[in-house]
């Protein structure tokens, strides 16, 4: 039985411009970064998560794996203060959309520099 969120595979197409994304940008701190000569990765989370974010070169799964998908997978992201992220995020210049209120909670999309879209949600209490 599945009893929780590992990592998260994200394909992107310059790996360090992604780290620095994730680490500048939100915070997030490198757990490893493994190179076996073919095949590098690089694992972010933020401080004490449970789940991680493992970056792969998109070139080099593909031709590994060519019928592979390699679209961004749906990820969404939970936050205590909503408004201070989003501040924070703005005033990083990273493409912000717009807060929602939803019933679970207020949340609103995000950007890396690849184009690749996020969520954050504040859930009710």
């Amino acid at each position: 039985m599945i009893s929780k969120v590992g990592q998260i595979m994200l394909y992107v197409n310059n790996q360090d411009e992604a780290k620095d994304f994730w680490t500048e940008k939100l915070g997030f701190e490198v757990i490893s970064e493994e190179n076996n000569g073919q095949m590098r990765s690089i694992e972010v989370a933020p401080k004490g998560a449970a789940t991680s974010i493992v970056l792969h070169s998109k070139e080099f799964i593909a031709k590994m794996n060519p019928e592979m998908n390699l679209g961004t997978p749906s990820i969404m992201f939970f936050t205590e203060n909503l408004d201070q992220l989003y501040r924070d995020l703005t005033n990083k210049n990273v493409t912000v959309g717009e807060i929602v209120e939803l019933p679970s909670g207020r949340v609103f999309n995000f950007a890396d520099d690849e184009e690749n879209y996020f969520a954050v949600m504040e859930k009710r209490k």
